[in-house]
């Protein structure tokens, strides 16, 4: 090798060695680059929520439960809502259980379960579920449920007819409302009680003369006590009390109400027209202990105890002296005096008389309530003024057949035999016709049975007299009916059209109506019509039940078939 080849070579080598430094440092960056990639997009992948939706089983028969699961798998800082609501319609929702929440590493388990049923036989399909996790939305897959009729073997299972209902003795249970009246009524009697004692000590005080009755207020002033719980004021208040009564009852000034200078000024006016003897002594006394008291009373002075006693004794000689020192009576006042106690006594006897009427309304009040609160206001009003309906219901029934072909029906009485009208064109087709009927359309119960047997060459359609039934309703003066049909079979097994509903009647000479209930069944039997009619009072339970008494009675003589 020449000196200029091997230098050649070396410039080869440094130029090259620049070059494979850069491919391999950007081999080096193109790793790591997808490296990054690919932890993102696993920690991406990782944090997708997993949520699976599943039913414990696809079949049911009516009335069962599935159980519907949603299984959710997410990361423990996510918040995740569950549906909740009629979003499982159209099946119901029978209970939603309690979310039960499992850890996984660093995720949470979370599994909801809803009991669902359904109680109509078909294939229901249940709708996608709508789980939202961090504000954002997720849906299950629909499921479809089929639910199957029960059967019932009616070969095996002997048939018995449906017996009538019975009545279910109910323990005896006060209502709340009772414990309330009771409780209210407890109130006013202790209220009661109190008062008329208070009211007897009052009257025994009152029966007193005002002498007597004076010294007998001062005296239960000293029983009071007051002075040694210092109550000062309430001790002045029933002292100057206790005189200014008497003064008013036996002087008869108007002392209750004046001031004290008002009645100073009374007693002296009496005194100068030598209607009271007085001293001047006894009218200073008074007007000085009136004044300590308005003082007490009005200006909260608290005198001490030993002077409130001798204020005591000396209203106490105040009333003795005034008792000396009244003329006596003249006969004109003692018949003034005798009249008004005459006037007294009829007024405690009318009072005595209302308590006693008082007391005969509360007694009966209470009487009303337990009465209501154990059988309802309906047993209440009947027994008070009485219920047709409810008699028939409670009498005798009669059993019997009816028309030509028979019809056989239970009724509380005898169906009197009525006018069968029917248009020309009718008659022509008809071989005879009957009608049987109790009370009328606008009394509180009316029953109506209608047989029609038609010739051998006519094909009556049920359905068409059904549709008429709306149109007859209205020709007897029916208004805003309200019509519902269905299917009816008796006991026996003859088909028929039960035609039921509401209607009003107008009251004549009134703007008001009658609302009435009416049930209607319709047949096609023996190459004849057959129709019974009940019209009722709305609202009359007793009426209500006659009604569906009657229309399950219905039955046909099969050996006329």
């Amino acid at each position: 090798m020449t000196k200029f080849d091997y230098t050649l070579a070396q410039e080869n080598i440094l130029l090259k060695e620049p070059l494979r430094k850069a491919k391999k440092i950007n081999s080096l960056l193109a790793a790591l680059f997808f490296c990054f990639i690919f932890l993102n997009t696993s920690k991406s992948f990782a944090q997708q929520p997993n949520i699976v939706a599943s039913i414990d089983s696809s079949q049911i028969k009516i009335g069962e439960q599935i159980i519907y699961k949603i299984s959710v798998e997410t990361d423990s800082t996510h918040l995740v809502v569950f549906p909740e609501g009629k979003t499982f319609n159209p099946l119901e929702v029978v209970e939603s259980l309690k979310t039960d929440t499992s850890r996984l590493d660093n995720r949470f388990k979370l599994i909801k379960e809803y009991a669902l049923t359904q109680f109509d036989s078909g294939s229901y399909n249940i709708p996608q579920q709508r789980i939202i996790i961090n504000d954002r939305p997720y849906l299950t897959d629909s499921m479809v449920v089929k639910v199957a009729d029960i059967v019932v073997d009616t070969t095996k299972q002997k048939m018995f007819p449906i017996k009538p209902a019975m009545e279910v003795p109910q323990g005896f249970e006060f209502p709340n409302w009772l414990w309330w009246v009771l409780g209210i009524l407890l109130l006013v009697a202790l209220g009661y009680y109190l008062f008329k004692q208070k009211k007897k000590r009052d009257e025994k005080a009152k029966k007193l003369p005002p002498f007597e009755r004076a010294l007998f207020e001062l005296q239960q002033l000293d029983e009071s006590h007051l002075l040694e719980n210092r109550e000062t004021k309430e001790y002045y208040s029933k002292l100057t009390e206790a005189v200014r009564r008497y003064l008013e009852d036996e002087v008869h000034l108007r002392a209750m109400e004046s001031t004290t200078s008002e009645l100073i000024t009374y007693l002296e006016l009496k005194m100068a027209a030598k209607e009271l003897n007085l001293s001047r002594n006894t009218i200073d006394d008074l007007k000085k202990i009136l004044q300590r008291a308005d003082l007490a009373k009005f200006a909260n002075s608290k005198p001490d105890i030993i002077t409130a006693k001798e204020d005591r004794s000396t209203i106490e000689h105040v009333i003795k002296d005034t008792k000396a020192a009244i003329p006596e009576p003249t006969e004109e006042e003692r018949l003034k005096d005798e009249a008004y106690r005459l006037e007294q006594e009829k007024r405690k006897r009318r009072n005595k008389v209302k308590l006693a009427i008082g007391g005969a309304i509360a007694v009966i009040i209470i009487a009303v309530s337990i009465i209501i609160s154990l059988n309802g206001f309906s047993s209440f009003r009947d027994m008070i003024f009485g219920n047709d309906t409810k008699e028939l219901l409670e009498g005798d029934w009669i059993n019997s057949d009816y028309g030509d072909p028979a019809v056989t029906i239970t009724t509380p009485r005898v169906l009197k035999r009525g006018d069968f009208n029917v248009p020309p064109e009718t008659q022509e087709m008809m071989v005879g016709g009957e009608m049987f009927l109790y009370g009328a359309p606008r009394e509180p119960l009316f029953i109506v049975l209608s047989t029609v047997k038609y010739r051998e060459n006519v094909q009556f359609d049920l359905q068409k007299a059904v549709d008429g039934i709306y149109a007859n309703l209205e020709e007897k003066g029916a208004k805003n009916i309200i019509l519902k049909d269905e299917d009816f079979t008796t006991i026996q097994g003859i088909p028929g059209k039960k035609v039921y509903g509401t209607l009003e009647f107008p009251v004549s000479n009134s703007e008001q109506v009658e609302k009435k209930n009416y049930m209607i069944l319709n047949f096609a039997q023996n190459r004849g019509f057959q129709q019974v009619t009940v019209i009722y009072a709305e609202g009359d339970e007793s009426a209500d039940e006659i009604a569906n008494r009657i229309i399950n009675s219905v039955e046909f003589n099969k050996s006329g078939n």
